[in-house]
């Protein structure tokens, strides 16, 4: 029912930024909670950045902060991640995903995602 489709990944050096999009199907951004998820080689997937479901309250994993920006544009059903001084360990498949719940930055509380959208940041 609900179709995300992430989009604006690719090779980056070290510093550099890219801005990634998230495209929702129908009224998903405003009736869900969306955020980013990422998921490096060998490891489990892990919360980068999350909305409240009001849309209302922004969220960022430690690791991210000060560097990531999570934004959207409801009218054309859309999220995007600015990424900032971008690091070779920020490197990851990025997913979007929506959650009907809302209730916290664990995977397992999210519903939908999108294919995901690689990015490699090289030193």
């Amino acid at each position: 029912q609900v179709q995300l489709v992430e989009s604006g990944g690719g090779l980056v050096q070290a510093g550099g930024s890219l801005r990634l999009s998230c495209a929702g199907s129908g009224r998903t951004f405003s009736r869900y909670a969306v955020g980013w998820f990422r998921q490096a080689p060998g490891k489990e997937r892990e919360f980068v950045a999350r909305f409240s479901r009001s849309g209302a309250s922004t969220y960022y994993a430690d690791s991210v902060k000060g560097r990531f920006t999570i934004s959207r544009d409801n009218a054309n059903n859309t999220m995007y991640l600015q990424m900032n001084s971008l690091k070779p360990e920020d490197t990851a498949v990025y997913y979007c995903a929506a959650s009907y719940s809302g209730y916290g930055p664990a995977p397992r509380d999210y519903d939908y995602w999108g294919q995901g959208t690689r990015v490699t940041v090289s030193s």
